[in-house]
Formats: structure tokens, C-alpha cells, sequence
């Protein structure tokens, strides 16, 4: 699979999603990548399994140097396992009921790093309750027959995953005004999670 058939595949699956800025340059990285894998013969589900086993390390070792890394390394098997099942034609509806369980839980695991460098815990709980019901629209939407959403917010878990990562560096770093991130970020997250609603709202009526 060439990358202009996979950018297409992904963006099938994602209700024709436009690929385009941070999200076109993710997958080019995530093709690369996962051409590499799948020449090893590693599993996209195994790649999934990792990605979970990275954010309880990023959770337990928050405080620590690694913690940017970890997180890092949470995100991106996350968007590897995906790419190799397009690539691999192995795509499967346990592969995918697997990702998806594995992308909440976590997302908790990443918001309870945060919590232990000394993020507001109510901040913390309605930043990742507005992204869990973002993600429960998709879901959801989908179940009542709407295959193709078709629109990329401004708060998708790679965005999310952007802010957490800047927090821990300030964190690191000694700065005072780490929680600032993630006051922007729930901002990005209500308008996320008002464009949804609308752009679902006018594709279910």
C-alpha cells in the first residue's frame, strides 16, 4: 500500500476526515513507521498493548525525567497499531473494540500523571469528562448509522496529548504556571465538543 491509499483508507475511516496540518503530519510519520513494523511481523495488537503499558509507566513515573517520553511513546503506539492494520489489510472488529477501550483508559492514566505533578484534580476531571464525551459522540453516532462524521475539532487526542506534553516540560523545567495548559485545553475541548454536537446534529437530522 502505496501513502496516498493509505492517507484515503485512514480518512474512510475516520468519516472522511481531511488530512491536512499536524494530523497529515502524524501519519506520514505513522506509515513509515508501521511499514517498519509490519516487515517485523509485529502484531497491531501487540503495538496496542504497549501503548497501554506506556501511560500506567507515564502515571507511575510522572514525576520523573521520562515522563515526556512515555507519554510520547503512549501516543504514537496508539497511532501505529491503526496504521498497521490499514497497511496490513488486517483490520478486525476486536482489533478495533480493543484500540478504542485502550485510548480511554489511557487518557485517564495520562490525566492522573497530571494530578500527581499537582494539576487541579476538578480541572483534571472536567477536562477529561468533556473528551470522553466527544469520543462517546463518535461512538455513538456511528451505532445510529452515521458512518462518515467528517470533521477533525480542535481538540482530537493527538491535541490533547499535545497539551499534556507541554504541561510535564513546564512541570520539569520549574515553571510556576503549569496548569495554564490545561486551562486552554479545556477551553479547546468545550469548542471541540460544541462543533461536534453541531456538525452530528445537522448529519442525524
Amino acid at each position: 500500500m502505496n501513502r496516498n491509499d493509505f492517507y484515503k483508507s485512514w480518512s474512510d475511516l475516520h468519516g472522511n476526515a481531511e488530512i491536512v496540518g499536524i494530523v497529515k503530519i502524524w501519519l506520514t510519520i505513522s506509515y513509515f513507521v508501521a511499514k517498519a513494523f509490519q516487515r517485523l511481523r509485529i502484531s497491531p495488537n501487540l503495538i496496542t498493548i504497549l501503548g497501554f503499558v506506556f501511560s500506567i509507566l507515564l502515571y507511575l513515573y510522572a514525576k520523573s525525567v521520562w515522563a515526556p517520553v512515555l507519554l510520547v511513546l503512549s501516543l504514537f503506539a496508539d497511532g501505529i497499531d491503526g496504521s498497521m492494520a490499514i497497511i496490513s489489510g488486517k483490520s478486525s472488529k476486536w482489533g478495533a473494540l480493543l484500540d478504542s477501550i485502550v485510548d480511554r483508559i489511557s487518557e485517564i492514566f495520562w490525566v492522573l500523571a497530571l494530578y500527581k505533578i499537582g494539576i487541579n484534580l476538578v480541572v483534571l476531571f472536567v477536562v477529561i469528562t468533556l473528551a470522553s464525551i466527544q469520543e462517546y459522540i463518535r461512538a455513538r453516532s456511528s451505532g445510529l448509522g452515521l458512518s462518515k462524521i467528517g470533521i477533525v475539532t480542535i481538540a482530537e487526542r493527538p491535541v490533547r496529548a499535545s497539551f499534556i506534553f507541554i504541561t510535564l516540560i513546564l512541570f520539569h523545567l520549574g515553571i510556576g504556571f503549569i496548569s495554564v495548559p490545561v486551562y486552554i485545553w479545556s477551553i479547546f475541548q468545550l469548542i471541540s465538543l460544541v462543533m461536534l454536537l453541531g456538525h452530528t446534529k445537522a448529519k442525524l437530522n
